[in-house]
């Protein structure tokens, strides 16, 4: 039965009191071909019967066999994350603006930020952001207030299409310019010019870049360097577990960290909600975005955490403030520090291990197919772009029937040819899964 909070009566003089003669002419504003009720949908379900269908629904959905990344990818999520984060303390809390009744979440967000500084080997990092490509945008405006001089950002053609869009869609608001660098045709990595444009603030380095390939990071921040140029990374984070930490690139480590903290214990499910992280030198850290927690100690000498350096929307002008609302992000920082608070720094090590290992012996297995080949042949961690004698977005709706998810057509992201191929491996993947691979991609090739 439906439920209605207003009788005939209330409804009456309610739409007495503006004017209106009747609900029709409360909504005669919206045009005839969008009201009414959409066709095609079923009548309304009892709970019951709703549990029930769902149940069916779940039973008849196998899991894929996920080998897609570009961004997001499926890691092993320690039990003890689901087991925790449900707790009514952590589910349940909203920003923790009263310090004195949000001690264990300002702590979960030190240990947080603690846990990015030694991952990325910077000095500084602060409580999230939004997602990965919201800490990108807030980098590239930070740069441009340590060089307020300057007005634009190179960024390298092979970045993430989904964190292009994003700089694409803001910066322009802010009068920011994106100068895009070319990626060498070969071997898949960034080329820079001789020389930087003069109003350039910053350089962004992707490691790992969109094509799965690892860049001479060394190289590009000491170019940066010379030419008066920040340097921001973008990261993988669990890829730091086995690759040099930012802070230790080239001539002096890079000056902002950026990454996406999906890899670190937060489910695939359907594009978000994920965690951006953000890090930076000390020296920045009066231009760094949204908040940080620090450790101190009471008159008593006992241990207490606090919001400092804090810049929440009540503290600022409207028009100021961007994407630094962070902490609303609390609990998917609870889920990544809870889990590498579990798997530890061995643990973390060896999932990134295991997903190169992974990753190399499924490369291995496709290339023995006839006509397939791989299109850049550089370093990678855990991603590789195969070319395929059909076309990569059939062999991915062909393999779907099989239950994989074979990867992501580099044609979709606007970044290679039609029969170019984006795979990933994780600690996940099986040698079954290589196996189940190679069968259904063999049955598609013989067609």
């Amino acid at each position: 039965m439906p439920y209605i909070p207003h009788d005939a009566e209330e409804t009456a003089a309610m739409l007495a009191a503006i004017d209106a003669g009747s609900i029709d002419a409360l909504f005669d504003e919206i045009p005839e071909h969008l009201q009414g009720i959409p066709q095609g949908l079923p009548e309304g379900l009892s709970e019951m019967a709703l549990a029930r269908e769902f149940e069916a629904l779940a039973g008849a959905q196998p899991l894929l066999r996920c080998f897609a990344g570009a961004g997001a990818y499926a890691h092993h999520i320690p039990a003890t994350v689901a087991e925790l984060i449900g707790r009514g303390e952590f589910y349940s809390a909203y920003t923790p603006y009263q310090a004195e009744a949000s001690q264990g979440t300002l702590q979960v967000i030190f240990e947080f930020q603690t846990y990015i500084c030694r991952l990325t080997g910077m000095e500084v990092a602060n409580a999230s952001l939004y997602d990965g490509a919201s800490a990108l945008f807030e980098a590239c405006l930070m740069a441009l207030r340590l060089r307020p001089e300057r007005r634009s950002i190179l960024v390298p053609k092979h970045l993430l299409p989904n964190w292009r869009e994003v700089l694409d869609s803001l910066l322009p608001l802010q009068n920011i310019r994106c100068i895009e660098m070319d990626v060498d045709p070969h071997r898949g990595t960034m080329q820079v010019p001789a020389q930087a444009p003069a109003d350039a603030a910053a350089l962004i380095i992707p490691q790992i870049n969109a094509l799965g390939l690892l860049e001479d990071v060394d190289a590009l921040q000491r170019w940066a360097k010379t030419q008066g140029l920040l340097s921001i990374a973008v990261v993988q984070p669990l890829s730091l577990a086995l690759l040099k930490e930012p802070g230790l690139w080239g001539e002096g480590g890079a000056d902002i960290v950026v990454g996406e903290a999906q890899a670190l214990g937060i489910p695939l499910s359907g594009g978000g909600p994920y965690c951006g992280i953000f890090a930076c030198r000390r020296g920045m850290v009066r231009q760094m975005p949204g908040r940080l927690v620090a450790r101190t100690r009471d008159g008593s000498g006992r241990v207490g955490y606090c919001l400092t350096l804090q810049a929440r929307e009540q503290h600022i002008r409207r028009g100021q403030a961007t994407s630094n609302v962070c902490t609303n992000q609390g609990l998917m920082v609870t889920a990544a520090t809870i889990a590498m608070a579990t798997l530890g720094a061995r643990g973390l090590q060896e999932a990134a291990i295991q997903s190169h290992e992974k990753a190399s012996a499924l490369l291995s297995a496709l290339l023995r197919f006839e006509g397939v080949e791989r299109v850049w042949d550089g370093p990678f961690f855990n991603e590789f772009v195969l070319r395929f004698p059909k076309p990569a977005a059939q062999l991915r709706d062909a393999l779907l029937a099989d239950g994989i998810l074979a990867g992501v057509p580099l044609a979709d992201l606007g970044l290679g040819e039609a029969g170019d191929l984006l795979i990933a491996g994780t600690e996940m993947v099986t040698d079954e899964d290589i196996d189940a691979y190679c069968a259904a991609l063999g049955r598609f090739l013989e067609h």
